[in-house]
Parts: C-alpha cells; sequence; structure tokens
C-alpha cells in the first residue's frame, strides 16, 4: 500500500509504501525528483530517474520525502547528474558524523517519514529558499512550454540552461521536459480522459506518439498503466 501526502517543506511529497504480500517488484516511474529515502534502519538518496526504476528489493516497508524538481542537489550537497538512475546509500554522499546524526533522528521519530521531513526541514533551513529560476523552469516545461522559448525568456543560452539543468535534475531541459510531458498525460489518463484526448491535451503529436513515448520512459505500454475503464484488476 502506498500513502502520500504534502510535506511542511513547500513543493516536497511525504510518502510510505507497505508492499503486500506476493507483490512483485516495484516499478518507479520517472517524475523529475529526487527523494531522501528510509528502508531496514538506512538512509538512502534516490536520485533522477531516465527511465522506469524496478526495485527487485522491496520487502519490507519504505518511507520517503520526495523534492520538488530542482531542490534537492542543493539540500543534500550533491549535483544530480550524479546520481542519475541510482540509489546510494547516504553514506556514500554524506560524512559518516552527518549521516549518524540523521540517522539517530528518524530512528528517534513517531514515523520514518516524519523522522525523514524533519531532516528535510532542517536541511533547507540552512540552505536557503530554491532558485528561482529553477523554479520558473520546471514551471514552464511543467505547463509544456517549448524548451528553446523557456531559455529565451530565462535569459539563458542552450549551453547554460543543458549545464545548470544537468546540476539541478541530472539530465537536460528536453528530458525533463520528456518526462513532466508524461506525468501530465499519466495524470490525465487516470482521470478518465480518453488516449486520444490526453495525447492532444497533454501536447503529443498523436495517440500513437504518446503511447511510445510512454512505453519509452516506462517500459511498459500506456494501457499496463491505466488499464481501460471495466478491465479486470
Amino acid at each position: 500500500m502506498y500513502r502520500e501526502r504534502a510535506s511542511r517543506l513547500p513543493g516536497a511529497a511525504v510518502w510510505t509504501s507497505v508492499p503486500a504480500e506476493g507483490d512483485g517488484p516495484g516499478r518507479v516511474l520517472p517524475d523529475g525528483c529526487m527523494d531522501l529515502l528510509w528502508h531496514d534502519g538506512r538512509l538512502l538518496v534516490a536520485g533522477p530517474d531516465t527511465h522506469a526504476y524496478v526495485d527487485g528489493s522491496s520487502a519490507g516497508p519504505w518511507s520517503g520525502i520526495c523534492f520538488h524538481p530542482g531542490t534537492a542537489p542543493t539540500l543534500l550537497g550533491v549535483p544530480a547528474h550524479e546520481l542519475r538512475d541510482r540509489r546510494v546509500e547516504l553514506a556514500d554522499v554524506w560524512p559518516a558524523a552527518e549521516v549518524r546524526r540523521a540517522t539517530a533522528r528518524v530512528h528517534g521519530a513517531h514515523h520514518p517519514a516524519r523522522g525523514l521531513e524533519d531532516v528535510a526541514l532542517r536541511l533547507a533551513a540552512s540552505a536557503g529558499p530554491p532558485d528561482p529560476l529553477l523554479t520558473r523552469l520546471v514551471a514552464a516545461l511543467d505547463a509544456g512550454r517549448p524548451v528553446a522559448g523557456t531559455a529565451d525568456a530565462l535569459g539563458l543560452g542552450a549551453r547554460q540552461l543543458h549545464r545548470r539543468s544537468l546540476a539541478a535534475f541530472g539530465y537536460g531541459p528536453k528530458t525533463l521536459a520528456r518526462i513532466l510531458r508524461m506525468r501530465r498525460a499519466l495524470a490525465l489518463a487516470h482521470a478518465g480522459v480518453p488516449f486520444a484526448e490526453t495525447a492532444a491535451r497533454a501536447g503529443y503529436a498523436d495517440q500513437p506518439h504518446l503511447s511510445r513515448e510512454v512505453r519509452s520512459l516506462t517500459g511498459v505500454a500506456l494501457r499496463e498503466l491505466v488499464p481501460p475503464p471495466g478491465a479486470a484488476s
């Protein structure tokens, strides 16, 4: 069972996942975000994904805090591209003493998710507010605006935008735009919007284009992620 709520850290979400008996490997879809995770008494970092991450070792409960796109590198002190498509121990990123303090805080919390949130809030208090330019970039791309036009509006050249995107998101702005567009499409499809209309509203050329992109980014067909109405569960 997966549960999620808005975090006290603006833009972030706190979540828990408890696999049911008989569940197969978990499939985590790319979303432009990075997560701080707690599992089996350990702190880990989930880097930004360019494709679905299939976790074959999901036994037992997981807790996490999912950071708004572009904000985690400043909080965690590591460029996003160094963790792209990876799950690493926090000890590989932070000094051992800091990891011990954070681990003790999560372990001593009423619930691990609350402890992770407390750690994130302390990090944010030290790091200051998010870069407003990156916030505007994410908002523009999530609204379906083209990368080139967004770069011009932000006063950034193509190379500078790509360099800043690698550090903040783990990949270039075109990949971020593809992932955000897919997330918009899946939200529409899950809300019951027909696939052809979903494709048009999310900015795809047509339904086959939507289907190709979903399979490319997730590894499965659109109908596997969003079964047609009335399909057996």
